[in-house]
């Protein structure tokens, strides 16, 4: 079947569906599914506006409203997870994922799910060490801390993910697996991003967190977005079992859904012609969920996961057959995900805004419907309880407001914390005004390292369809992969009107000459960033 994968949508769903149908006259081809690698921002009315960590003048409604009012409906079925841009209180809703919008299909914090016979997994959110270890206790209205914090990647996801043992065939993250960029044209990315110089050379550059699932699923593919660039790679794994033949991993990393931008890529997946044509449940991660499900943290308070380390009696929550069958009779074999999608917030209307609309925490019936079915925790139920137990005692608030300075010196299993960019600035982005403007952004000048080449890069060729088996070039490859990648990109297809656009500035001098970012305002969105987020 016909996939196409998109980078940081940034809310741009109607320029988005609008390219794809574009590509599919010019192309002749029918695409079948839509993987959105996050920053989707399903933004449904100015409230959810201000649960996004951005600055004021940067929230834009974009379009995604008509989808959910159902003005419009997506014309192929969209599955997302989340990034570091987003209605956090909207994707809230939905910790173990359900419908944002008709055909509109959310992952949750994690999740796995299969259509057509291709399983298909993702983590949402961005990793920062100093959250790594705490539960999901941010809850709207968001405080300065909770709103970035909401996003952060957590354990218990991780570790729920790692209880899998069947094979992956698609796996999404926003930020790239830390070290990925060893397998692909390391060369030519640093051409394109020089800024990304340090971090690679350090290492730091990605999450360990996506590194550590990379390594336990070895999917097929892997699929990113966040540091807008397209970057392709082949990681070769270690055969884990004697005898049996090592995977590959493809990964593909793409940019944002802007003019002239490689935002968009179509790939042939193998899929078993006789598997439902409906978006199925996983049995395997159903059993995870219900086999964790006491593990569920609420509160900012810092802890491991089980481990067999001789401190927990319990270490091992996989799957066991008898849990697979109790799940299959549970749902009457029926792996259908109900297309149970329902309003739970007023949605934007143009001709009346409301500018003093304010965030509340919503219970969505989809998610206490799916909690019913699988005895399941309802998180956002019990963050309530929580918050009302703690406001009784004086304490919730108090903690709430600690959250992210008391916790920087928690200790983590990863030695640094970095979710993409920390140090180096990205000339791509538009600084906030809250955060420090003041420190040198001047972008890295260190010399190449001499470690090793990577050992592969994926080329892809200008008909921007990608069949299932990449070419491969040397690292060293000719520089002329710069021009075939700029080529290959669709996002310059969109609009006729979008192809007279000025171009965004990159790097102006101050007038010490030094470095410092631009800050444009952009009719389709600014990307936002800071120094600590990105």
């Amino acid at each position: 079947m016909k996939v196409a994968v998109a980078g940081c949508c940034h809310g741009e769903l109607d320029k988005l569906y609008e390219t794809l149908e574009l590509l599919q006259r010019r192309n002749n081809v029918q695409i079948d599914l839509l993987l959105c690698c996050g920053d989707f921002q399903a933004v449904r009315n100015e409230a959810d506006l201000l649960c996004m960590a951005v600055s004021a003048k940067y929230r834009h409604m974009q379009t995604f409203y008509r989808y959910y009012s159902g003005e419009k409906k997506a014309p192929v079925l969209t599955i997302f997870i989340g990034g570091n841009h987003e209605a956090s209180n909207h994707l809230q809703e939905l910790p173990y994922g359900g419908w944002v919008a008709p055909n509109i299909y959310y992952l949750g914090y994690a999740g796995v799910v299969k259509y057509r016979g291709v399983r298909i997994g993702g983590i949402s959110g961005i990793f920062k060490s100093h959250d790594y270890k705490k539960g999901h206790f941010e809850c709207p209205p968001y405080n300065q801390q909770t709103v970035r914090s909401a996003y952060h990647v957590r354990n218990i996801e991780v570790f729920k993910l790692k209880q899998l043992k069947h094979p992956m065939d698609i796996f999404m993250s926003h930020d790239w697996p830390r070290s990925i960029y060893h397998y692909g044209n390391k060369k030519q990315l640093l051409k394109m991003k020089s800024f990304f110089r340090q971090e690679v050379e350090n290492n730091t550059l990605g999450s360990p967190a996506a590194s550590e699932l990379l390594q336990h699923f070895q999917p097929t593919y892997w699929f990113s977005a966040h540091l807008h660039v397209k970057f392709a790679a082949l990681m070769q794994h270690q055969a884990n079992i004697e005898g049996q033949l090592p995977k590959a991993t493809k990964f593909l990393a793409l940019d944002k859904c802007l003019p002239h931008r490689d935002f968009l890529q179509v790939i042939d997946i193998d899929h078993d012609p006789n598997a439902s044509d409906s978006l199925e449940y996983d049995i395997e991660w159903l059993a995870v969920l219900k086999a964790t499900n006491n593990l569920i943290n609420v509160t900012s308070n810092a802890w491991n996961m089980p481990e067999n380390n001789g401190l927990h009696a319990k270490w091992d929550y996989s799957a066991t057959e008898g849990a697979l069958k109790e799940i299959l009779e549970e749902l009457s074999h029926n792996l259908k995900i109900p297309c149970n999608f329902s309003v739970t917030a007023a949605c934007y209307d143009p001709y009346k805004p409301q500018k003093n609309m304010e965030p509340v925490h919503i219970i969505n019936p989809q998610t206490t419907e799916f909690c019913a079915q699988f005895g399941l925790t309802d998180i956002n139920d019990r963050i309530q309880q929580v918050k009302e137990e703690g406001s009784v005692r004086g304490e919730y608030e108090e903690e709430e407001e600690m959250d992210s300075t008391e916790s920087a010196e928690e200790p983590s299993e990863y030695c640094t914390d970095n979710s993409g960019l920390s140090s180096s600035i990205n000339p791509d982005e538009i600084m906030l005004d809250e955060e420090g403007g003041d420190e040198d952004q001047s972008t890295c000048s260190v010399d190449p390292s001499p470690d090793h080449p990577p050992d592969f890069s994926a080329s892809f060729s200008d008909t921007r369809i990608m069949p299932d088996s990449m070419m491969v070039s040397s690292d060293d490859a000719i520089d002329s992969t710069n021009e075939d990648l700029e080529k290959s990109g669709v996002s310059e297809q969109t609009e006729e009107k979008s192809l007279n656009e000025r171009a965004l500035k990159r790097i102006g001098k101050n007038e010490n000459g030094n470095s410092a970012m631009k800050k444009i305002k952009r009719r389709n969105q600014a990307i936002y960033a800071t120094e600590d987020e990105d």
